[in-house]
């Protein structure tokens, strides 16, 4: 769509502008309530034991389960979708773009945060020096982890806890858009008036929108 085609929102004054943002405000409240007992009632979840080894080579060498959680008492895994000698997720991507500092706030609460993908270590350290990552990102041999913890040929998110005994539990699992939790960039278009910008949105007619995916890109790739 041309430019000089796109739509605007209506123009209103000051005052029924600020009658229709309280009435939103209002919805976004209660939608922060919600979550917040979603969030009250994840933290309710039972745990399974986890059975099993599994090994990852990292930076300096072969580590177990237990070795990621770098001594914290809760872990949390992204399967990402980086498979050996292929390009890159542009969706697995966006997340760690978004990663950035956040995981000294995690470590502070004793959780520990790492990507994990059948890629081999070369292939990672240079994705990671190319694009300026420096989360924790280890080689899960054959997807062994992976296919296990119900990422398949995809991505996952999984949350484990061990006890004093370090004994392994399962506690959370999600994909799909459960994975948008992590992308920052989302939230903050969802703010505009056009929003994403893509074609399953619900939006005003004349709205600029392209099919989803489409206009993903490594951070470098934009022009």
């Amino acid at each position: 769509m041309s430019q000089n085609k796109i739509n605007l929102p209506k123009i209103v004054s000051h005052d029924k502008w600020e009658e229709a943002r309280k009435e939103l405000l209002a919805k976004e409240k209660e939608l922060t309530k919600k979550l917040d007992e979603l969030a009250a009632e994840r933290r309710r979840l039972p745990m399974v034991l986890v059975e099993g080894d599994y090994t990852f080579t990292g930076p300096e060498g072969e580590i177990s389960l237990i070795d990621l959680f770098e001594g914290r008492r809760q872990l949390i895994v992204y399967c990402a979708m980086l498979e050996p000698g292929a390009k890159p997720c542009k969706g697995c991507s966006m997340v760690m773009d978004n990663i950035g500092h956040n995981l000294a706030h995690v470590n502070a609460r004793d959780t520990t945060f790492v990507f994990t993908s059948p890629a081999p270590q070369e292939e990672i350290k240079t994705l990671q020096t190319r694009m300026g990552w420096n989360a924790p990102w280890y080689t899960d041999h054959d997807r062994r982890f992976a296919d296990k913890f119900d990422a398949g040929r995809g991505f996952a998110v999984n949350v484990f806890i061990r006890n004093d005994a370090n004994k392994i539990y399962r506690t959370y699992f999600t994909t799909a858009r459960g994975g948008e939790l992590f992308d920052t960039h989302f939230r903050l278009l969802d703010l505009t008036p056009y929003g994403r910008q893509e074609s399953w949105e619900e939006s005003p007619a004349g709205w600029p929108q392209t099919p989803p995916y489409q206009w993903w890109r490594l951070h470098d790739e934009y022009l």
